[in-house]
């Protein structure tokens, strides 16, 4: 089995290959336009392996790994790791990066190959299809949610201006009637450039709000975890797809604490010698996406659970209200551990905690 380390960039792959022994056979630079890059792998399988050998591949995590991760299953690669390191290099170049990996890949080989961790490198789980198109989905969503309010408040800005948001004829903004008088508003030139431009960003990002929100409806539909999820207090069709996508195979995390150290919920440390306390602030490693939803769904489950609700205001009169918060959202992921675990929802789960 060969063993081979890729650093990826959008216009070229660095390659380092080594054989069995740990010794380099091949290391050099190849362009990722598609002709090139399948020529690559083409001669890569049919120069350098044997008829029943297979060889491992090793990526660093970025933004656009999918492409290459579909393309080294078709040329007989056994397994694709994929690891982020923890600290980075003071002299770093592409080729050494590309050593580097494949190094690491064969001195950890067995470990690697068994899905075990290896010190110093965090080891990255390739999502399923199904996940990845809805991790991107969730975050088009929050995306867009987020354009509406700016264009939002824009269009606020300008009333303000000209202290005409007395005349608004609701209370509430965007609706039919509101956005039928801003459209026969009087303004001055600019002005009424700058709203006319406005209103129609806001056409266009309700437009594409609503068909975001029937494809999440539709993925939260053929999501056993989704559905599962859904029971948590606050929990909408949305939240729902975009953790239970995040948390991907719950088989994963040995205990429930693990997911939520994935997410970066657990405090960070710096113990030495006799100094064995010294806790930092969390890690936030892993998904931001899941720790900001995390903390919209920590505040209605504070309202709907009591016992949570007890929980944290011991928390809050000790640490504060900001820890405890925190400390919330910590215990939330390892409730969402034994939902996903288990197959119970919220209220069971918490019934099963209490016998």
């Amino acid at each position: 089995m060969l063993f081979l380390g890729i650093d990826q960039h959008a216009r070229q792959l660095t390659v380092s290959l080594r054989n069995e022994d740990g010794d380099v056979i091949l290391a050099r630079q190849v362009s990722t336009q598609p002709d090139k890059v399948t020529e690559f792998f083409r001669r890569l399988t049919r120069d350098r392996l044997q008829s029943d050998e297979q060889f491992v591949a090793v990526l660093e995590v970025c933004g656009f790994n999918d492409w290459l991760i579909r393309m080294l299953e078709d040329y007989r690669c056994h397994k694709v790791v994929l690891i982020q390191p923890e600290n980075r290099q003071k002299r770093k170049t592409d080729r050494r990066d590309a050593a580097a990996l494949s190094e690491v890949l064969w001195v950890n080989r067995g470990r690697l190959l068994a899905g075990k961790p290896v010190r110093g490198w965090r080891v990255v789980d390739i999502a399923s299809p199904v996940d990845r198109e809805n991790r991107r989905l969730t975050t088009l969503r929050k995306e867009t949610r987020q354009a509406r309010t700016r264009v939002i408040n824009k269009i606020k800005q300008i009333l303000r201006q000209h202290n005409l948001q007395w005349h608004m004829p609701t209370k509430t903004f965007p609706t039919l009637a509101a956005i039928a008088w801003l459209k026969k508003l009087v303004l001055p030139a600019i002005g009424r450039l700058e709203m006319n431009h406005l209103l129609d960003d806001l056409e266009h990002v309700e437009k594409r709000f609503k068909e975001l929100e029937q494809a999440v409806a539709e993925r939260y539909r053929g999501s056993e975890q989704a559905t599962l999820l859904r029971t948590m207090p606050g929990v909408g069709g949305f939240t729902a797809v975009a953790l239970a996508c995040r948390v991907g195979r719950v088989e994963r995390f040995p205990r429930s604490h693990s997911l939520a150290n994935y997410w970066g919920l657990t405090p960070g440390c710096r113990n030495s010698g006799e100094k064995d306390q010294r806790l930092g602030s969390i890690t936030k490693a892993g998904s931001s996406m899941a720790r900001w939803l995390l903390a919209q769904v920590a505040y209605q489950a504070l309202r709907k659970d009591p016992r949570l609700r007890e929980w944290f205001k011991r928390i809050k009169r000790r640490r504060g209200s900001s820890i405890a918060r925190v400390a919330v959202m910590r215990k939330l992921a390892t409730i969402i551990w034994q939902m996903l675990s288990k197959r119970k929802t919220y209220a069971e789960c918490r019934q099963l905690s209490t016998g």
